[in-house]
């Protein structure tokens, strides 16, 4: 077995086990690949994390350390952990605990019946109006924030006065030396110097705003029209204690199906629908099956036709409607006492621009057809059991991972964070989302959630942000030559399922037979 074939063997164990590396540890695990199995390693650390009376979710470099130190790395058992195991079947039958539950679903934002653009150019101008006007609002209700005057009442103050000025951003200017920001509000606009003087937080967090972020500065005024900043606020979403079900009831998250792909993982997709009737893994997973009420499924159904050039050539279905059909036959399958609840993604049949309407019926019948689905637009937010969740595709991400340090397409966990701190899911104009010019922003999130649901990215990670659970929830289709070529990795098979009485999750791993 090859040294990468080693490490990710290890990588994923440690996924299905419920817990993700963070970097400095996944470049440690790669350093012992080199000379010994990293599978060890992780199976004596994942069985020492299960005795710990608090288990974290994130495995660091110095707890593998400490690890190999203290065993050197002892003869490992035979370890079954919840997602991995050997398929058992179950003298008792299965009586899903879900099935008994009535469904307490509601939808608190779906943007399909509200949309109304004709993309003309006051329109555009009434959209970032009203982004502004959204995002000003949410940062006045801070304290810090409740002094903040317009910028052009800042650029008359004072000499060396303290300011508070709201602003979008819409431009910056970076050197070996000095960062320059620009922002402007509904009237004026003005400059703002980030001094290199400033803690290496200040400055980090400076670059790290996003173009057309709404965001606060603190700042001094200088001479002529030029501000210098002192510290930078974002809008953010507050401290929580996240809203938890009365009772165990279970929504497992996925997203990326891309049925019609020729790399549509069909045979794995086929396991958990086995497993989501009870007909497969041991009693621990057929428990959690059980007690899985909800299937939210963050867009991209199909591969679509004609999303990118050459896509023919991997595709096993070439007709949109034949593709749809095809899903259709997999989510039928599903028990009718779970709920479905899909929205669009950048490959289904809705408008690519965002926010997407739900997939119209046109394209979206078979599915109708099939079983009882909610079909919502993108972004949408949903009360699961009182447990509030953002389900957005991701288009976005993409261009977060592009501009934004220490992000990476392997990261969205990480991207989804700087969305939730700057509280919009497409801050960014003119890149690759197409965004388009609604008079309402609805991207704009007025709703701190409990759970933040994304997919786009082909990833599985998952994190935790001032009580609001963040899930990326990996892909149903095996790595394209496109993403081999970008380098990315995608961890597709994997589905993470959140009790949304704890707010716990655990991933189920379904690319081996069990």
């Amino acid at each position: 077995m090859s040294e990468g074939e080693r490490l990710q063997k290890a990588v994923s164990f440690t996924l299905e086990s419920g817990y993700q590396l963070d970097k400095e540890a996944f470049e440690f695990l790669h350093s012992v690949a080199k000379t010994e199995d990293p599978l060890q390693l992780m199976e004596e650390a994942v069985k020492k994390i299960r005795d710990l009376s608090q288990k974290p979710l994130f495995i660091d470099r110095v707890f593998l350390e400490d690890m190999k130190k203290a065993s050197c790395v002892e003869e490992a058992k035979p370890f079954s952990s919840v997602s991995s195991v050997t398929n058992v079947e179950s003298k008792k039958s299965f009586r899903p605990y879900a099935k008994d539950v009535d469904s307490e679903l509601k939808v608190l934002v779906d943007p399909t019946k509200k949309i109304c653009t004709t993309g003309s150019i006051n329109e555009y101008l009434q959209y970032f109006q009203d982004r502004f006007e959204r995002l000003k609002k949410i940062l006045r209700k801070r304290m810090d924030v409740k002094n903040a005057v317009p910028i052009s009442v800042a650029l008359k103050s004072p000499t060396k006065s303290k300011v508070n000025i709201i602003g979008m951003v819409t431009e910056k200017i970076e050197s070996k030396e000095r960062l320059f920001v620009k922002i402007e509000d509904l009237e004026s606009s003005a400059t703002v110097l980030v001094s290199p003087n400033l803690s290496k937080e200040i400055i980090e967090k400076a670059r790290s705003l996003l173009l057309d972020q709404v965001v606060c500065i603190n700042a001094i005024k200088g001479s002529n029209d030029l501000i210098i900043a002192k510290d930078f606020i974002l809008p953010e979403v507050p401290q929580k204690t996240p809203h938890r079900a009365p009772i165990p009831i279970y929504a497992a998250l996925m997203s990326d199906l891309h049925v019609g792909s020729k790399k549509f993982m069909e045979k794995e997709f086929n396991r958990f629908l086995l497993w989501l009737k009870g007909k497969s893994g041991n009693e621990k997973l057929r428990n959690i099956a059980s007690h899985t009420k909800y299937l939210l499924i963050a867009g991209d159904i199909v591969d679509g036709i004609g999303i990118y050039p050459g896509q023919l050539e991997g595709l096993d279905i070439t007709d949109i409607y034949e593709q749809y059909e095809q899903a259709a036959k997999f989510l039928e399958q599903i028990p009718e006492y779970i709920e479905v609840i899909i929205i669009p993604g950048n490959h289904d049949a809705s408008r690519k621009a965002l926010p997407q309407p739900a997939i119209p019926k046109e394209y979206a019948e078979p599915l109708h057809e099939a079983r009882k689905i909610y079909s919502l637009g993108s972004p949408s937010t949903v009360s699961l059991h009182g447990v509030e969740t953002l389900l957005f595709h991701g288009r976005s991400l993409d261009d977060i991972a592009a501009v934004a340090p220490n992000v990476s397409f392997d990261t969205p966990e990480k991207s989804m964070k700087l969305l939730l701190q700057g509280r919009h899911l497409a801050p960014i104009y003119g890149e690759r989302t197409p965004i388009a010019p609604e008079k309402r922003d609805f991207m704009v999130i007025e709703r701190p959630p409990d759970i933040f649901h994304a997919g786009h990215v082909h990833v599985l990670k998952c994190n935790k942000y001032r009580g609001t659970l963040i899930v990326n929830s990996g892909a149903w289709q095996e790595q394209t030559d496109f993403q081999q070529k970008m380098g990315l990795v995608p961890t597709p098979g994997i589905v993470p399922v959140v009790n949304l009485q704890s707010s716990t999750i655990s991933t189920i791993n379904f690319t081996e037979p069990w």
